[in-house]
């Protein structure tokens, strides 16, 4: 790959060279993948790449690509060379306590804004719990969208809360959510409209299956949903009405087949179902529950 560096000076040269890499690695997202990672490190558009694809490139930029492309080629997910991601219109900033945040989380956002919504609707205001909230994609998504809306992000890992802090913070709604860490809701106080989580939900035989862009870089505690992956709905069943107002709402994310299981959980709690959504696969990928 270093050869290449001679003969690399413009942004369409460079452009071409990492579709090419990417191709013979037979990496499914190679066009995509090329296009972040040229963006990444020469700071061009996509505009750029067909108005100005002569621009020079210097000889420091292909090397810095040319690295970026051995750790995509070893199998390091592109967002994690990059080191954030879009979510929702907005970019999440990530570190190796946080998973990426996904499209199938776009679900569980649009089945809890109207919910939101009409609490303040309600009463002018609504508080939010945001149960392990990794990047914070979700507490600042529903925070950016609502403005009325206060949350608290909680994680177990001090680097996750980290990086919702910086994403709140780039997002402009810092001053509407605390971030809190607590293993689950060991350190959890107070009263709250809403307690929305996308918990682990992998079953823990599983994990280690996954495509190695997944289970040799994302963290393992945020995958392993223990032995059935439904541990951690059953924790929020059994403990999250002690944290909820009057007619409060539980909405999580579940893997794909979960549904049943997860409303049978709830059932045992005295919770009901009262909401669904779906993936763009089709598959029920969010619940909203209420006693």
């Amino acid at each position: 790959m270093t050869n290449q560096e001679t003969t690399i000076n413009t942004l369409s040269q460079l452009l071409a060279f990492a579709r090419l890499a990417l191709r013979e690695a037979d990496i499914d997202s190679a066009e995509l993948d090329a296009r972040l990672l040229v963006q990444k490190y020469t700071g061009y558009t996509l505009t750029d790449f067909v108005t100005r694809p002569d621009a020079l490139v210097t000889p420091d930029i292909v090397r810095d690509l040319q690295s970026a492309m051995r750790r995509r080629l070893a199998g390091e997910p592109v967002h994690r060379i990059i080191g954030e991601r879009e979510f929702y219109g907005l970019n999440f900033k990530l570190n190796a306590d946080t998973l990426e945040p996904r499209p199938d989380t776009e679900a569980l956002i649009g089945l809890v804004l109207p919910l939101l919504e009409q609490k303040i609707a309600d009463k002018g205001f609504a508080d939010f719990l945001d149960m392990g909230t990794g990047t914070g994609a979700i507490a600042v998504t529903l925070l950016h969208e609502i403005k009325e809306a206060r949350g608290v992000a909680v994680d177990v890992a001090a680097g996750a809360l980290q990086a919702a802090r910086i994403n709140a913070r780039q997002a402009g709604v810092s001053s509407r959510l605390a971030v809190l860490q607590s293993d689950w809701f060991g350190s959890v106080r107070g009263k709250y409209d809403l307690i929305v989580s996308n918990p682990p939900y992998i079953p823990a035989k599983t994990v280690l299956k996954l495509d190695r862009e997944v289970k040799d870089y994302d963290p393992h505690r945020a995958l392993d949903g223990g032995e059935d992956g439904l541990n951690f709905y059953r924790a929020l069943a059994k403990h999250g009405g002690a944290y909820l107002h009057e007619n409060g709402i539980i909405a999580v994310e579940i893997g794909a087949g979960q549904a049943e299981d997860t409303e049978t959980i709830f059932a045992q709690y005295a919770f009901r179902l009262i909401g669904v959504a779906e993936d763009l696969a089709g598959h029920k990928r969010a619940l909203s529950f209420q006693r």
